[in-house]
């Protein structure tokens, strides 16, 4: 999420109230998350675990809860609870507004685009030419979506990312600042929800094709010409290159990348990478040919057995 202006430093600061390293006029052109990051970007980490993927990451300031030695070309943001401060700052730029309307009056409508009775679609929303909004679809704030797609019933794009910090009283919500970008001759059927971007962008290419009910976590992205069926599950910060075929009720992990051209056959469970090009099957997911061949070895046991009496 990239702020309205650059900010000095030393305003960062003051808008969340903590210390920082740094000169304090260091330029501060917006926030994201770790996998997305760009220079000038604000990135949180509260784990030391993590301090040095944050610290050698591309962004060029670091909320942190521990001063520590501070990389070259970079600033630090000092911070008892960096998960908090992160909120603060989602609040100040990206603050929730109340529409008031079905169709807010500062969403932009192409030409030719038919939005049917009891959708909604919220604020600074961006849609295309010659597209087809079926009834009770809600398109939250922000939302852009390109020219010849049609979106069916109760379907819901950009609703918040499911991302919780456990703490002692219960779960602290990261709050979601992002989007949600749909290309051109896309097709959502009814009742998918897609989740918006924690601070980037959750996008489906050009020419993707989506059945019903199917979820998209936050910040995935689905590559162009893609086909998915019914009851896939695909969790936040998922790569999905151009060309996938995912059959129904697909489940994956977060944060990996199926390759372009892939095949993953119905109730399949990713759970790493995949390699383009391949069919897949099965849990954890691997190539077809060898889950069939292992089942069909699996089944001769009993037959193994009695040869061996």
């Amino acid at each position: 999420m990239k702020f309205p202006k650059v900010y000095p430093l030393k305003e960062i600061a003051a808008i969340i109230g903590c210390e920082y390293v740094g000169d304090a006029d260091f330029p501060v052109h917006g926030m994201n998350e770790i996998h997305v990051v760009e220079p000038g970007d604000i990135v949180f980490v509260d784990h030391p675990k993590y301090y040095d993927k944050a610290l050698q990451s591309a962004a060029t300031i670091v909320l942190i809860n521990k001063e520590v030695d501070c990389p070259e070309g970079k600033a630090l943001l000092i911070s008892d609870d960096p998960f908090r401060d992160f909120n603060k700052l989602t609040k100040h730029f990206r603050p929730f507004r109340s529409s008031n309307a079905s169709v807010s009056d500062s969403a932009q409508i192409g030409e030719g685009t038919v939005i049917q009775p009891n959708a909604f679609v919220g604020n600074n929303v961006v849609i295309g030419r010659n597209c087809l909004i079926h009834s009770n679809v809600s398109i939250y704030d922000n939302t852009i979506i390109g020219d010849n797609c049609i979106i069916h019933a109760g379907t819901v794009l950009g609703a918040d990312a499911f991302y919780y910090k456990k703490r002692p009283e219960g779960y602290d919500q990261l709050l979601s600042g992002g989007r949600v970008v749909i290309g051109n001759d896309v097709g959502i059927g009814a009742l998918c929800t897609i989740d918006k971007g924690v601070t980037g962008d959750t996008t489906i290419g050009d020419g993707s094709k989506i059945d019903n009910q199917v979820h998209l976590g936050h910040d995935t992205v689905v590559g162009k010409k893609c086909l998915i069926a019914a009851q896939t599950g695909i969790a936040g910060c998922v790569i999905i290159e151009d060309g996938v075929t995912i059959w129904g009720q697909v489940g994956s992990t977060s944060g990996i990348t199926i390759g372009a051209g892939a095949v993953l056959l119905a109730q399949s469970g990713i759970s790493k990478s995949l390699e383009g090009g391949k069919v897949y099957w099965g849990t954890p997911a691997q190539e077809a040919r060898d889950t069939m061949k292992q089942m069909a070895n699996v089944k001769r046991i009993p037959e193994l057995f009695e040869k061996l009496k």
